[in-house]
């Protein structure tokens, strides 16, 4: 079969694959960005197009943004600082699933250069050469090389626009951002929200709002935001495990022509292993951090909350059944990056936060945050009265197993 033959279906496939993924026509130093983005923007928006915010929102956000802050550092202790303050931004589906691969952007190129420092079978090995011709495999050497960094984009695409979908406020998974004074907030989703619980719209901005700024003051811990990223990066490395699946795949020795063709007309099968967090081994440390976090973030929210509003209770329980009800957005994201956030994790940090209120009253709570040695332990996480008698301990009669390498 000729490789320059307009019926052949596998060079013409290619072919128009690597045109778009190698992102010639913009000169892109980052093609894999380039599919993570069209493909989000695709997902998030259904393919439409969204118009700007509407200004009222943005005053309304500006409003809330001085009650909340003053309540969130009143009740966390957290300080914003002196000469800086956050402000939340509106904005629609698809500029929110543009902005968040922006803020993910520096853990995912550490992916991609896992991707590429792969050791990848050359294509003469994987195929035969005798029945290929020299035009397709050439091409199909090239797509094999692109594949790794792609497939990764896409995934990521896929999991932002579909995150977009659901995602109230910028911190829809506790991933670090780089700095910024600006914190995100759908309008759309959270007029969704409040309307699908009969809850009122105004108290669900404002919870959304102290939410993120909780999350944001949180992160601006440096311990805490080192530690996220120390286990985010462990949690990489198993991550890539699913994408040197994809390439074993795509240039085994039973793949030949008719069989690759038969591979890319089925991209859900191609993505499956990769989409499903089930098939990943994720870090018991990374879990744990996050579950306690989550349990934090929450627990003050309500308390937030039901100061402001007095009745937090119909907004803390839809905020817990939305998250958990239908969480495979979030599971699917979450996953790519080696945590779980399922309805088992988020009830293990509040199981958590109780046991601590309970025995050490709102003071103990805030130790969580104190220094990278009061971060907890997965066992510590389970059993909170042994997380409050370690760091109860001198110093130097602890060494702080927070502080060792992710499992």
């Amino acid at each position: 079969m000729n490789p320059e033959d307009p019926d052949n279906p596998i060079s013409g496939l290619l072919g128009d694959l690597l045109k778009v993924i190698g992102g010639g026509a913009r000169g892109t130093s980052a093609p894999w960005l380039d599919a993570a983005r069209a493909l989000a923007a695709g997902v998030a928006t259904d393919g439409g197009t969204e118009s700007n915010p509407d200004p009222l929102q943005r005053i309304k956000l500006e409003e809330l943004a001085r009650v909340v802050e003053l309540h969130v550092e009143g009740t966390t202790g957290l300080s914003i600082g002196d000469g800086h303050s956050y402000s939340f931004v509106p904005v629609g589906r698809g500029a929110w699933a543009n902005r968040v691969l922006d803020g993910w952007r520096p853990l995912l190129e550490r992916m991609v250069g896992l991707i590429d420092t792969a050791p990848t079978p050359p294509i003469e090995e994987a195929l035969d050469s005798d029945e290929i011709p020299d035009g397709l495999q050439a091409l199909l050497g090239q797509f094999a090389s692109t594949m790794g960094p792609i497939m990764l984009g896409l995934q990521f695409g896929s999991a932002a626009g579909h995150l977009a979908r659901q995602a109230l406020g910028q911190y829809a998974l506790i991933v670090p951002w780089p700095k910024s004074n600006e914190l995100l907030v759908v309008p759309e989703n959270v007029a969704a929200f409040a309307a699908d619980w009969s809850l009122p719209e105004d108290a669900t901005l404002l919870w959304v709002c102290a939410h993120e700024l909780t999350v944001q003051l949180v992160l601006d811990r440096p311990h805490i935001t080192a530690r996220l990223n120390e286990l985010l990066e462990g949690a990489v490395a198993e991550s890539m495990a699913a994408q040197q699946g994809i390439a074993e795949r795509l240039s085994g020795a039973d793949v030949g022509p008719e069989s690759l063709q038969n591979l890319m007309s089925d991209p859900e099968a191609l993505l499956a292993d990769l989409l499903a967090p089930g098939n990943r081994a994720t870090s018991d440390r990374l879990n744990a951090l996050v579950a306690a976090l989550t349990g934090y973030i929450d627990h003050v929210t309500t308390t937030i909350a039901q100061a402001i509003t007095g009745s937090a209770g119909p907004l803390s329980e839809a905020w817990y059944r939305y998250r958990v009800a239908d969480s495979r957005g979030r599971q699917a994201a979450a996953a790519l990056f080696g945590f779980d956030v399922s309805r088992a994790e988020v009830d293990r940090g509040a199981s958590f936060v109780r046991g601590v209120v309970e025995r050490a009253g709102e003071d103990g709570l805030a130790r969580l945050l104190a220094d990278s040695r009061s971060l907890p332990t997965p066992a510590e996480v389970d059993a909170p009265g042994l997380w409050l008698e370690r760091i109860d301990l001198p110093e130097d009669r602890d060494a702080p197993e927070t502080e060792g390498p992710p499992e």
